[in-house]
């Protein structure tokens, strides 16, 4: 079984047809139509908003989805390669994560100023792409006044032109140098700014970004850092001076202005566990905020303003895509205002046994896949013949049914335990090539799988 590496996706995202979306998603993702169907309408549907009138691409709200179904069967990474493809600024948070103002836990705006950071750091990283050439030739110019002598000064019976002419031909010298790696060990000093940064105790609130700012605006000095002289060879000084050249040509401000926009544009905030606070007003104990959290996540989907470092941001088109299992809670259980915030619902199918066999072979990152390239590190060709990829998805299911079902998840399990063995001797096997086969499967799991005790705790 050749390994094929993750690739790129070549299309645009604004050139995607729903069918399309679904065709990326399935490259990862094994089943759930339904799904995939659903995210690629609201995909589409944002692409479609960009393209009108601004007047009335700002009346139109994103469709937020609310998927339903047991953990491991693929409602995160959905939502996870949908953002890489849209190329949208993604973030996923546990709804279980956040507690009623007033109880001790983190503030439900943070999610969104969470996201704002992510979109100034995939910002920031196009920038560095667009001035990293400009930023190496400066940091090359600096270290070359570094390494060569200062310009003596000429006397008046010498030809000036013919002086720089040889000057610069030295420069270019010791340019041709430091390309091919002859001047790396050479230790040279330059002064490097010390990022020393005063501590503070903050209590977490709402107030947190405001603190922040206005610290820096009123200590200015006091955040800039001191330099300081710093030995160092060629190779680790040319890696600084283009980090700090590279910080020098770009202008943050309208990184962060940028990313505001794709943010308020474009992002996708992916709420997990949303089933775990589901739940009405009278609960006792830990559950008692459940219905609060609701309340203060609703404004957020509905749409409102938060403050953040950097700036105010709007969070009416943002994508919101939440997911629980509802084992125990049902959708009705959320407050009507909230449910009436996901208008499309998807139930997600559980993964038997023909799903775990094409999980296990045909995504692009698929885990056999993965397992051949780790053991291929150590030397050692790794095969899976097609009854052992069958019996490894028999023993995930039948585990799956027995005990708790995990979907794929189980197949992790599953796989560290049957190869168990194999990752351990394998520095020191000598036969170098190793065919995983039904026989061996069965030798590795069955006995753990017929003790329905001992599998509890070990898959």
């Amino acid at each position: 079984m050749a390994i094929s590496l993750p690739e790129t996706t070549q299309t645009s995202a604004d050139s995607l047809t729903p069918r399309q979306i679904v065709a990326e998603l399935d490259k990862y993702v094994i089943g759930q139509a339904a799904a995939k169907r659903a995210v690629a309408i609201a995909l589409r549907n944002r692409m479609r908003r960009q393209k009108l009138a601004p007047e009335l691409a700002e009346e139109i709200a994103p469709k937020n989805i609310l998927m339903i179904g047991p953990t491991g069967v693929g409602k995160t990474e959905i939502a996870r390669r949908l953002a890489r493809l849209a190329q949208s600024p993604f973030l996923k948070v546990e709804a279980s994560k956040f507690t009623e103002v007033g109880y001790v836990g983190r503030d439900v705006e943070s999610m969104v100023r969470d996201l704002v950071e992510l979109g100034v750091d995939m910002v920031r990283a196009e920038r560095l792409d667009e001035v990293r050439g400009k930023a190496g030739l400066n940091a090359e110019d600096r270290l070359l006044d570094i390494l060569l002598p200062p310009t003596r000064p000429t006397s008046p019976d010498e030809d000036v032109s013919a002086v720089r002419e040889q000057q610069q031909q030295t420069r270019e010298r010791f340019r041709d140098q430091l390309h091919a790696g002859r001047l790396d060990d050479r230790i040279v000093e330059i002064d490097v700014r010390e990022k020393s940064f005063p501590s503070f105790e903050i209590f977490a609130g709402s107030s947190i970004e405001e603190i922040d700012v206005n610290l820096k605006d009123m200590l200015p000095g006091l955040f800039q850092g001191k330099t300081k002289r710093r030995r160092m060879k060629v190779s680790e000084a040319v890696e600084y001076l283009t980090q700090e050249e590279e910080q020098k040509l770009i202008d943050m401000d309208s990184v962060a202005r940028t990313a505001v926009v794709r943010v308020e544009q474009a992002g996708i905030i992916f709420v997990d566990e949303i089933d775990k606070i589901a739940g009405r007003e009278g609960g006792q104990g830990p559950d008692v905020s459940r219905e609060g959290v609701q309340r203060d996540i609703l404004p957020i989907v509905e749409g409102t303003t938060v403050n953040t470092k950097y700036g105010m941001v709007r969070t009416d088109h943002i994508l919101f895509i939440a997911a629980g299992a509802f084992h125990v809670s049902k959708p009705s259980d959320l407050i009507p205002e909230l449910q009436g915030r996901f208008p499309i619902r998807v139930e997600l199918e559980p993964l038997g046994r023909e799903e775990f066999v094409r999980i296990l072979t045909e995504p692009r990152s698929a885990l056999v896949k993965q397992y051949m390239a780790l053991m291929e590190t150590e030397g050692i060709t790794l095969t899976f013949t097609a009854d052992a990829i069958h019996a490894i998805a028999d023993f995930a299911t039948r585990v799956n049914e027995r005990t708790e079902n995990i979907g794929a998840r189980r197949l992790h399990t599953v796989m560290e335990k049957l190869l168990d063995e194999i990752s351990f001797e394998g520095p020191d096997l000598v036969e170098k090539t190793v065919t995983i086969d039904e026989a061996y499967v069965t030798k590795m799991l069955a006995a753990i799988v017929k003790n329905e005790d001992l599998s509890r705790y070990i898959l």
